[in-house]
């Protein structure tokens, strides 16, 4: 289903949870009527959403979006300043290689000041670079636990190149995971097993330098059932 009208039905049936996407692909969207979207989410849940973008990897939806693969990481630091003008700029007026926006007004205007928070996915050296100067923080899909500490200092690392204090530059990890009723043994994937399991591997994602893994329930084998998802969901609560 498309995220967006999916969490304008979760911001409409909650009051506090944070709300996000990981990742919108930008060469899928325009960024002016991203800005729109986006704002729109924000406005109607009070200022809970969260943003993830990303370049995404498939030539394929690149073709069928009409976007050309040439420059793309330029194509994407421009979407970037373009989407940020809209949201800051009153009036906004911008003028690049690959987008335009004559003077005008654009509403509504988010809720969070500047922005709603700017969440960078990718694992190029450029990907970094662009999560740490024109972004809020990076997110990262599912990290492995051996790959984790050389990630993190990766991302720090390029914050730091940035001017900007790498303890507090947010890194957000998803996490696929499994919970079954026993705990299993020593060669099991990270995120799967019991409660006690699941919860020792996120302190050690904790511990590594992650700000904070959402727990993504889709590719559990056999599918992800609403009901039983619920009942994982409430067995890894906090205590």
């Amino acid at each position: 289903m498309d995220p967006l009208a999916v969490l304008a039905f979760v911001a409409a049936s909650t009051r506090t949870i944070r709300l996000g996407v990981s990742v919108l692909l930008v060469p899928l969207y325009q960024p002016v009527v991203l800005a729109k979207q986006l704002a729109t989410l924000d406005v109607l849940s009070g200022g809970r959403l969260d943003v993830g973008l990303g370049l995404g990897w498939s030539s394929d939806e690149w073709e069928a979006a009409g976007t050309p693969t040439e420059r793309r990481g330029a194509r994407a630091d421009e979407f970037l300043r373009c989407l940020k003008a809209v949201w800051t700029d009153d009036p906004v007026e911008f003028k690049g290689d690959f987008y335009r926006v004559p003077r005008a007004r654009v509403a509504p205007r988010p809720v969070q000041r500047p922005h709603p928070p700017l969440l960078l996915g990718g694992y190029h050296p450029s990907a970094l670079r662009r999560a740490a100067t024109l972004c809020d923080g990076y997110t990262g899909g599912n990290i492995p636990l051996a790959e984790l500490t050389a990630t993190v200092a990766r991302v720090r690392a390029a914050a730091a190149a940035a001017g900007r204090d790498p303890a507090r530059f947010p890194i957000v990890c998803r996490g696929s995971f499994n919970l079954t009723p026993e705990s299993l043994g020593a060669d099991r994937r990270a995120l799967s097993g019991s409660v006690d399991q699941i919860r020792d591997d996120l302190a050690r994602y904790a511990a590594a330098g992650v700000s904070q893994v959402f727990l993504e329930p889709n590719f559990q084998p056999g599918g992800a059932d609403l009901h039983r998802v619920l009942g994982q969901m409430e067995a890894l609560a906090p205590r």
